[in-house]
Parts: C-alpha cells; sequence; structure tokens
C-alpha cells in the first residue's frame, strides 16, 4: 500500500523560506508519478509542483520563480523548496503519488483523478 507522510510545515513571516518533504514507502519501482497539492479550507484543491518519473516538471504560475520541486529516488522523498513566501501560499499541502503523470494532472487540473495522497501539513505566511 502507497503512503506518503509530509513534513516541514510551519509559520513563517513573508519573505520567507520552508522546506516540504514526502517520504513515500509502499511500491517498489520508481515509475510512480509525485506532485504537491494545496488547499485553503473553503476553496478548491490547486496544483502547486510536479514530478513525473522522468523527470518532467510542472509549476502552478503563481509559484514560478520561488517553489522548486525535486527527488532523492533512492530515498523516495519527494521536496518542495519554497522562497519568498507570500501570505497566499498559506495552506494545506498535500503530498500526492499516482502511475499517470502527475504533471498532465496537475496542467490540466484533474486532480480528483490522483490515486494516493498524505495527510498533509500545514503552511502559514503572515504579513
Amino acid at each position: 500500500q502507497v503512503q506518503l507522510v509530509e513534513s516541514g510545515g510551519g509559520s513563517v513571516q513573508a519573505g520567507g523560506s520552508l522546506r516540504l518533504s514526502c517520504a513515500a514507502s509502499g511500491y517498489t519501482d520508481s515509475s510512480y508519478n509525485l506532485g504537491w497539492i494545496r488547499q485553503v479550507p473553503g476553496k478548491e484543491r490547486e496544483g502547486v509542483a510536479a514530478i513525473d518519473s522522468d523527470g518532467k516538471t510542472y509549476y502552478e504560475d503563481s509559484v514560478k520563480g520561488r517553489f522548486t520541486i525535486s527527488q532523492d529516488n533512492a530515498k523516495k522523498i519527494l521536496y518542495l523548496q519554497m522562497i519568498n513566501l507570500k501570505p497566499e501560499d498559506t495552506a494545506m499541502y498535500y503530498c500526492a503519488a499516482d502511475p499517470m503523470s502527475m504533471t498532465a494532472i496537475q496542467a490540466l487540473g484533474v486532480l480528483g483523478a490522483i490515486r494516493h495522497w498524505g495527510q498533509g501539513t500545514q503552511v502559514t505566511v503572515s504579513s
């Protein structure tokens, strides 16, 4: 069973930085595609960044140049480095995995198709 455990969230002031981590387990090959999705209560989930097994990446427009997605394949850890954080980045951030292309899923906005989700880690950015 695929398990995803996020860590690294917290509270920072605007302009600050955080690095989220997601420890993945339960699958033996590197074909899973990974990503980060965020949600604010009362609003729809939003795909933030994704990375496919071939290294292709996707970023939502508002985070381009500020967020960087990466992964350690050997350790099965997904990262999201976030710099120059803004109050509008405040959300619960979820790690997600799927055998299908996560970059395509996020680009098309079909987040409901994602099969595996973590429990989330809260990011709060104050002005």
